[in-house]
């Protein structure tokens, strides 16, 4: 039996100049540039998102940075989870060739005026109850690629509609970095991964399965011809009865553009989002 394999962590910069200069360094060398942006309490989904860019391409750079701005006043900013020592060490499971790791300061300065809106596909879903949010996040996300300049950027799927707005942003200003979208990793039971899965007690972890399966549920509907209407309603009602609440909301939309559609006759998603207990869960599932 081969022995395993061991990596280094990744080298740490938290400063501008100093990352740049490796990136360039790696670029005079000819080696592509994968960026995976995270906000850290990396879990699998997270490590699945970096082995797929060193799969893809020579040199893996993971941003880990809890962005303040796409957080709304009553959000969970204070207390997102941060270890950044904990997140180093498991990309050294991946291979990760570098860590950007700023500070506040570094990514806002104290007279910081500027933030990118995308219209159309920020309206509804998360943008209708989460006011500011993807601004927050096209702005933030337009920062690294600028600080990285990678040639590629990977973003899981679970956050379907931040994947379209970034890609939208990212053709509207010319940016010049193909983004990809990898697909959502899961537990065994469907749960998509997140880093606020570890808010959820056992009875609610019991229970968070259900929103995946209920959009699955949908989706197959979908496929065969049912109207999403009724089918939305019956979502609505069987998460709340399993102990979600408030739902956001369950919607079909266009894969693309997220129009809000009725019947689906080309590629669309089910998207949802709900509490359960404090803990807000999102979840989509492709048509």
């Amino acid at each position: 039996m081969d022995p395993p394999i061991s990596h280094a962590r990744p080298t740490r910069f938290s400063d501008r100049a100093a990352l740049r200069a490796a990136v360039e360094a790696w670029r005079r060398q000819g080696e592509s540039v994968v960026l995976v942006p995270t906000m850290g309490a990396l879990h699998a989904g997270h490590l699945a998102l970096v082995a797929h860019a060193k799969a893809i391409g020579r040199r893996a750079v993971v941003s880990i940075f809890v962005n303040p701005t796409q957080f709304g006043p009553s959000e969970d900013f204070a207390r997102y989870p941060r270890d950044v020592a904990a997140d180093l060490d498991r990309l050294a499971e991946t291979g990760a060739d570098a860590a950007w790791t700023p500070e506040i300061d570094t990514m806002y300065p104290p007279d910081f005026s500027t933030r990118i809106e995308v219209a159309g596909l920020t309206e509804g879903l998360c943008g209708a109850v989460r006011p500011g949010h993807f601004a927050g996040v096209a702005t933030v996300v337009t920062k690294l690629l600028n600080q990285v300049r990678p040639d590629i950027a990977l973003f899981g799927e679970k956050d379907f509609q931040q994947l379209q707005v970034i890609r939208r942003a990212v053709r509207d200003l010319d940016l010049g970095v193909e983004i990809r979208g990898v697909p959502t990793i899961r537990e065994a039971d469907g749960l998509a991964l997140s880093s606020r899965n570890r808010y959820l007690d056992a009875a609610e972890r019991a229970v968070a399965p259900r929103l995946h399966a209920v959009l699955a549920r949908i989706a197959a509907a979908l496929r065969a011809g049912a109207a999403a209407g009724p089918l939305l309603a019956e979502g609505v009602a069987e998460l709340t009865a399993a102990g979600f609440g408030p739902v956001q909301y369950l919607e079909v939309r266009d894969a693309e553009t997220l129009a809000p559609l009725e019947r689906v006759e080309g590629p669309a998603r089910v998207l949802a989002a709900a509490y359960l207990g404090r803990t807000r869960l999102i979840d989509n599932v492709a048509v």
